[in-house]
């Protein structure tokens, strides 16, 4: 491959943003078709949510949407433990939401919590209404790190490619 297109390659937000969203979804997709009575659908979606593109602060932006999906799904998980699905929960979850993302400065990402909080709320699902918000809590976690992963992995193999050759 000629380095001039290795160096575009290596250097183009939208094509490492692309490969990544692609390696995120076969991830997340293979896993869906592995297991389908685990129904990760959930786990798939929260993959792309946290994948950033490269850039300066690609891992950042990644944690942030990491922290604010964790937000929401643990604002979901308590509300579920609490009281059950209603308007004013959801009202009160959405509200509590935005609050705790202010408080640990995500606020950027809050529209990522909010989805995750809604997500634990009101997906339905095939394992009864008790342990249904636990294990959409863990498959949406699970993404998350699954997205972190690969928006590291990446970042390591496209600095060291870059390294290689003495790319900027």
């Amino acid at each position: 491959m000629p380095l001039a297109i290795l160096k575009h390659i290596l250097s183009s937000q939208i094509i490492i943003y692309t490969f990544r969203c692609v390696l995120g979804f076969l991830v997340g997709y293979l896993l869906m078709l592995q297991y389908p009575k685990m129904e990760l659908f959930w786990t798939l979606l929260s993959i792309i949510l946290v994948i950033s593109p490269e850039g300066k602060d690609s891992l950042k932006l990644t944690i942030e949407r990491v922290r604010s999906n964790f937000i929401g799904s643990i604002v979901g998980l308590l509300c579920h433990l609490v009281h059950a699905t209603n308007m004013y929960v959801l009202i009160l979850g959405i509200v509590i939401t935005i609050i705790i993302c202010y408080l640990f400065k995500v606020m950027n990402m809050n529209r990522v919590a909010i989805v995750a909080f809604l997500i634990i709320m009101l997906q339905s699902h095939t394992l009864g209404e008790t342990v249904a918000p636990i294990f959409r809590f863990a498959t949406v976690t699970f993404g998350c790190f699954v997205g972190l992963a690969v928006t590291i992995l990446t970042s390591v193999l496209i600095q060291k490619l870059r390294k290689v050759y003495k790319i900027q």
